[in-house]
């Protein structure tokens, strides 16, 4: 992608021979589309007397989207109830009935008593930063984050390619070579630089988190290159801005510390029905600030992955005596598997574009 990349690339080059693994897979590859593409589609075409494409990427992918649907159009929804607590700075929510009435008694039996601490746990959890990007992955979060499709995403990143503010975009990789590890500090701090989201945040960068030779395959990870420093972010296209600062932000977040916080989980019983409750601390933010950071940036931005954010627990004991303000039924609906949209693919993996001329 840089000029002192390739460079390095031609005075390091390596005998063809090492990359024969490579050739095989392709041709595998190439073999499987002739054996099961012309022969399957010939012969279902004549069976069914239409034509009928049948692939080694297209027809897995048909029958996930067909399963999938059967499973929603058989699908009935069942009603099912909860009974909540309020109690002092937390609510404890009971398990799923399906008979109301027996949620109603509940409620009554609860109502003005007062719930028991059975059991209390804290634990210190680390949360390693997220991975890099590979297409997969980074097509997924566009789709969810910025409601592009996978075929959209992939076209900003070709042009962010082009026009070498990004690396090569077709990499089934999310780490990066150990050949980048002394150049990483730089660029993340220039990363950082250009994006706007991050100010007043400390950047870190922790290479280890992020380099891995055996997990590299043809291609790297998606990252910016250099070239950010002389950039005019603000003249690329509004597509090609977000699905840049999206890679940008992954970087930054996958070279900062672990996310560390301390986890409560307590169970209560109230009228000889077990409650339970859980909420977090949050010791040292880590990488999750600056991803909140980019999330507070988005227009609409959806939740973020793993559901909302616990809330704190006081301190807890165990047999504590805590008094009910309010119980409450609360009513819902199992819900049927969610329609597949083209993220589907990236998902599941089967997911490939096809090739621009010159994209490598």
């Amino acid at each position: 992608m840089e000029d002192s990349a390739i460079r390095e690339g031609f005075e390091n080059l390596r005998p063809g021979a090492d990359y024969d693994g490579l050739h095989q897979a392709a041709l595998c590859r190439a073999k499987a589309d002739w054996l099961v593409g012309i022969n399957a589609t010939r012969l279902f075409s004549v069976l069914y007397r239409r034509t009928l494409n049948i692939g080694r990427v297209m027809s897995p992918t048909l029958a996930l989207i067909v399963q999938r649907e059967a499973e929603i159009e058989a699908f009935q929804p069942e009603p099912f109830f909860t009974v909540a607590l309020e109690l002092p700075g937390f609510t404890a929510v009971g398990a799923r009935m399906k008979d109301k009435t027996a949620a109603k008694e509940l409620e009554t039996a609860c109502q003005g008593g007062s719930a028991v601490v059975k059991q209390a746990q804290r634990k210190e959890k680390s949360e390693k930063p997220p991975a890099l990007y590979d297409l997969t992955t980074l097509q997924r979060d566009a789709n969810r984050l910025l409601g592009f499709t996978a075929q959209q995403t992939l076209d900003y990143l070709q042009n962010l390619y082009e026009k070498k503010l990004c690396t090569y975009p077709r990499t089934d990789s999310r780490y990066l070579t150990s050949d980048m590890a002394e150049g990483l500090s730089v660029l993340v701090n220039l990363t950082a630089n250009a994006m706007p989201f991050r100010k007043g945040i400390g950047i870190t960068c922790n290479p280890e988190a992020v380099i891995n030779d055996k997990k590299v395959t043809d291609h790297h990870a998606v990252i910016p290159t250099r070239n950010l420093r002389d950039a005019d972010l603000s003249a690329l296209p509004v597509g090609e801005k977000a699905v840049l600062e999206l890679v940008a932000a992954r970087l930054l977040c996958a070279v900062a510390e672990p996310h560390l916080y301390e986890e409560t989980a307590a169970t209560l019983v109230c009228a000889g029905q077990e409650f339970a409750a859980k909420g977090k601390t949050i010791q040292r933010p880590g990488w999750r600030k600056l991803d909140a950071a980019y999330h507070a940036g988005l227009k609409n931005a959806p939740e973020p992955e793993g559901g909302p954010e616990e809330k704190t627990l006081p301190e807890l004991s165990q047999g504590q005596s805590l008094p009910v303000s309010n119980a409450s039924v609360k009513e819902g609906k199992t819900s049927p598997p969610k329609h597949f949209t083209d993220v589907l693919c990236c998902q599941c993996g089967a997911w490939k574009a096809p090739r621009k001329k010159g994209a490598g």
